[in-house]
């Protein structure tokens, strides 16, 4: 999770340099990659980036759904369409919920739009696709336009009057308002507070993350740092990079990918609201505040250091839990209900924080690990921040796919 400064240092430097597709890539992952990129574009944070994408990636499996009707009639009981190209109601459905939520990216949609309509045959096929993606899109749109993005930012600083607090308001804070998409509240998994300031618990956090997390850390190895760079990026398309290592396996088409990514989607924009939630509950310091004001922690093992910072730029929220943990676990909670008994693929993705660097897992608990590691590598999570926040994704997760 970053501030707004850093998705605008991202941006500009490149468009997300994702994994190349495979030969067997469907119109779901085409597009996912496309949305991806024009996401990047826009210069949008993590948490309104993510609700894009559930929105599209929702739209995106009602439409090729209502076409196949693989899964049933759909949750938002569209009309189904036999004979429809699947290919072309699923470019409309992005099209049309990308142009709505993104609309200074029309260009760029519009391009990718008609670039997929142009490898479709013309015909009743394709037209019948259009009007089926372009009604789910218009059904899902309906549906989450009251869900409280759109609720104005009221935090209040905390200070006393006439003294000076940095004036950089905190990331979204009104997203504990939102409307979930399977939660029952965004309260429902708020877990146990942090560890208590004398205990051992915290001891450990603390001197953990200030040896290896700080800038200029002599104990944090080449892995270490490599792996807090590259998961210094958070936009969706890092953690979807991921999910396309299960979609792209042999055997799979467009509705069933389109359901895992609209299932993974949802799942993200849950986790969020669920980790703001309990961010803005306990509202606990980042280490940078920690380390700096030990001596008045009351714990006589841990030790102040004045100038400390930590090696990734610390984001503009509370610490507690970690959401980079929860989109991890999150994914990691689709994933295994997703695979099941089966065998796991072997995981990728790529970041543009880390560019030329493509990292691999080959367990889905193996990749939600070193997320959870690299916060802490990092220098802006402790430990148990790290692993509650993959602890609670993991429960969104797989509410969400026992959803569908």
């Amino acid at each position: 999770m970053k501030s707004t400064n850093f998705f605008l240092r991202a941006a500009l430097a490149a468009v997300f340099v994702a994994a190349p597709l495979a030969a067997s890539a469907d119109a779901v992952t085409d597009w996912n990659m496309k949305s991806a990129d024009i996401v990047i574009e826009s210069k949008m944070g993590t948490p309104p980036a993510t609700r894009v994408m559930a929105i599209v990636q929702t739209a995106a499996y009602e439409a090729a759904n209502a076409v196949s009707q693989r899964y049933g009639a759909g949750k938002f009981q569209l009309e189904a369409a036999p004979g429809a190209s699947v290919d072309a109601a699923i470019a409309a459905a992005h099209r049309a919920t990308l142009t709505k939520l993104m609309p200074a990216q029309q260009a760029s949609i519009d391009a990718a739009y008609q670039a997929a309509l142009a490898t479709i045959a013309d015909g009743t096929a394709k037209a019948s696709g259009i009007a089926v993606g372009e009604k789910a899109a218009a059904a899902v749109l309906a549906a989450r336009a009251t869900d409280g993005a759109s609720v104005t930012e009221t935090y209040r600083p905390h200070t006393t009057a006439g003294v000076y607090v940095p004036t950089v308001v905190p990331a979204v804070p009104q997203w504990i308002q939102r409307k979930p998409w399977v939660m029952s509240s965004p309260s429902q998994f708020r877990p146990a507070p942090p560890p208590a300031l004398k205990s051992e618990a915290w001891t450990r956090d603390f001197n953990e993350v200030r040896l290896l997390g700080g800038k200029s850390s002599t104990q944090r190895n080449a892995e270490q740092t490599e792996i807090a760079r590259f998961w210094d990026f958070s936009l969706p398309s890092i953690y979807h990079g991921v999910v396309r290592s299960v979609a792209l396996a042999p055997g799979r088409d467009a509705t069933q990918n389109a359901r895992l990514f609209a299932v993974v989607a949802q799942a993200m924009d849950d986790a969020l609201i669920a980790v703001f939630d309990a961010k803005y509950h306990y509202n606990f310091w980042r280490p940078i505040t920690a380390i700096r004001n030990a001596d008045i922690d009351g714990n006589d093992n841990t030790e102040r250091e004045a100038s400390w910072s930590s090696f990734i730029d610390t984001p503009m929220h509370p610490e507690y839990p970690a959401g980079h943990g929860i989109l991890a676990g999150a994914v990691n909670g689709v994933l295994q209900a997703e695979i099941g008994n089966g065998t796991t693929p072997t995981l990728t993705t790529t970041s543009p924080t880390a560019k030329g660097v493509t990292r691999k897992w080959n367990s889905i608990e193996e990749f939600s690990q070193e997320v959870a590691n690299a916060r802490v590598y990092g220098g802006m999570h402790y430990r148990t921040s790290a692993e509650t926040g993959v602890a609670m994704g993991k429960k969104i997760g797989a509410l969400t796919a026992k959803s569908f």
